[in-house]
């Protein structure tokens, strides 16, 4: 074969799938079809900021919404491990919708969690039937939102900053302070109840579509009817919870390391097709092609290869969390200890992959990629805003911790 020939041979080789899914689940066939659908205004919609009114409808046409739902109330009984592998799928093009997908599963699982069985199984059979899409004002760090006792009734007065899905929400998951007692209570009622004011005002730099504002409460009643479990101590003392009530965090925490991997496979994608179709060489670089400059295969090398080692630190935690849920009320704190362990881990990876991964992607790419209409940017500033707000220095000790020998991270809100 002639050097000519080679190359010719060489260039007719088809470039390789970067991070397509198994396809046999039907779920995931249709989260791939429509993260291309999601693809086409992708940069747009980040740019504006404000709802995807139109991506929530195409979810919930493709029925997606009640995956998680045992079968008898009119769900598909699939695993988290399914609705984090689509999570990722949507964060690849649009991490707004990685987000919003996944965490509108923590809403609505967490009736259950609130050991309200009876009510839960009423809820999820009413979602299933209408196709709810849940958000939540149930931030658990925020004091800002207080309920009296009137009769039946509690009335609602104050906010919640960090709603993240309220302002494209059915149903809502909430929480508030007792003003009478330093305990917290928890109901799910229907966003549109009179008086909740989705202010829809969030302004941050990352992930634009998220809704993760502010709602206001101005006199909302909520029936006792629609309260969910007992109320918490806001400074608890005693016995800890049962292990299967704390598995909150850890959903949570599973939605945001996969919106990471997600972002870092999506920045690699987008990147790779950006360096092959419209990137030059260095004028000092002695090649013709961009792709032929050694440096550029090297460090498209170790970002995929960095990626690839993030991702299958993901793929274990996934299994850890499907444990979990599998284990219902027999959860042990052991069992929690360890998936806590886990999930941590590939946290902390995750983050630090996709950061590398987003902010590096530019130096492969060209000056001329870093303009808005690429969009390249919004990577990096959705795995920015998110890590700001999810610290891994904290997890990395957790896991120290645990390395040491001082025993599991004790369940908390992050972990």
């Amino acid at each position: 074969m002639t050097a000519n020939v080679a190359f010719l041979h060489a260039q007719a080789e088809p470039a390789p799938a970067l991070f397509e899914p198994d396809t046999g689940n039907p779920f995931i066939a249709r989260a791939v079809s429509l993260r291309e659908r999601f693809a086409e205004d992708a940069i747009a919609r980040d740019q504006a900021g404000g709802k995807p009114a139109e991506q929530i409808r195409l979810l919930k046409e493709h029925g997606l919404l009640a995956l998680l739902l045992p079968r008898e109330v009119g769900g598909q009984g699939e695993t988290w491990s399914t609705v984090l592998r689509m999570t990722r799928l949507f964060a690849q093009v649009d991490g707004s919708l990685g987000h919003l997908f996944g965490y509108h599963y923590s809403s609505l699982l967490s009736p259950r969690l609130r050991n309200a069985p009876q009510k839960a199984a009423s809820l999820w059979r009413r979602s299933a039937e209408g196709n709810w899409f849940w958000g939540n004002t149930a931030n658990s760090f925020s004091r800002s939102l207080s309920g009296r006792r009137d009769g039946e009734w509690f009335v609602l007065d104050g906010y919640r900053p960090f709603t993240s899905g309220s302002h494209v929400a059915d149903f809502l998951a909430i929480a508030w302070e007792d003003a009478d007692g330093g305990e917290r209570r928890f109901a799910a009622i229907p966003a549109d109840r009179a008086g909740i004011v989705i202010e829809d005002d969030w302004d941050g730099i990352g992930q634009r579509q998220t809704g993760s504002g502010r709602v206001t409460y101005q006199g909302v009643r909520v029936h006792e009817s629609e309260v969910l479990g007992q109320p918490v101590p806001l400074n608890p003392t005693g016995a800890p919870a049962e292990p299967y009530r704390t598995v909150t965090p850890l959903q949570q925490q599973s939605v945001l390391l996969n919106v990471f991997i997600g972002t870092a496979q999506g920045a690699l994608r987008a990147g790779r097709e950006y360096t092959v179709h419209q990137s030059r060489p260095w004028i000092h670089s002695g090649v013709e092609r961009h792709v032929d400059d050694p440096w550029v295969r090297r460090q498209y090398g170790e970002l995929w290869v960095k990626t690839q080692a993030a991702t299958a630190l993901a793929d274990r935690a996934l299994l850890a969390l499907d444990s979990v849920i599998a284990r219902g009320e027999a959860l042990s704190a052991e069992e929690r200890g360890e998936a806590a362990v886990a999930i941590a881990a590939a946290n902390v990876l995750a983050g630090e992959v996709a950061l590398q991964v987003c902010s590096e992607i530019f130096e492969v790419t060209g000056a001329r990629s870093a303009v808005r209409k690429t969009g390249l940017d919004r990577f990096w500033r959705n795995v920015r805003i998110h890590t700001l707000h999810n610290p891994s220095e904290y997890k990395t000790r957790n896991v120290g911790r645990w390395v040491l020998g001082e025993g599991h991270p004790e369940p908390g809100t992050y972990q």
